[in-house]
């Protein structure tokens, strides 16, 4: 078994059941080792659609839309940190942020890089 410490930000701490403090929950959790933060998200039945960022040790991990993380194998002591895609980025990370090798290579694979310097309506609106 490894515990995870998982910290759970704005709406999504209502997944933490009781143990949500309204705006964010910590759950000290115990998993098979081998788990992946797909296991994790699974576990506590977090719809993909609302998760936003996700931090693993301080390392980006995950963006709305890119699920990069899902199969990134849980180590004991971790901790991870998952936000609502309504949630604001970490103030902490205003200057950027250390992305896991999974990320990047999700970067590196779109069309864009995940960069984009200008947007444009669509032509339906």
């Amino acid at each position: 078994m490894i515990t995870i410490d998982l910290w759970l930000y704005g709406p999504m701490a209502h997944y933490a059941g009781e143990n949500s403090q309204g705006s964010y929950a910590n759950l000290n959790l115990e998993m098979a080792a081998g788990s992946t933060i797909g296991d994790l998200i699974r576990h506590l039945e977090i719809p993909t659609e609302e998760r936003g960022i996700t931090f693993i040790n301080g390392n980006l991990a995950a963006l709305p839309g890119i699920d990069a993380d899902l199969s990134i194998e849980l180590q004991d002591g971790d901790r991870v940190g998952i936000s609502h895609r309504r949630s604001m980025w970490p103030f902490q990370y205003r200057f950027g942020a250390q992305m896991t090798p999974q990320l990047e290579e999700a970067f590196r694979d779109r069309q864009d890089r995940g960069v984009h310097h200008a947007y444009t309506k669509s032509s339906g609106t």
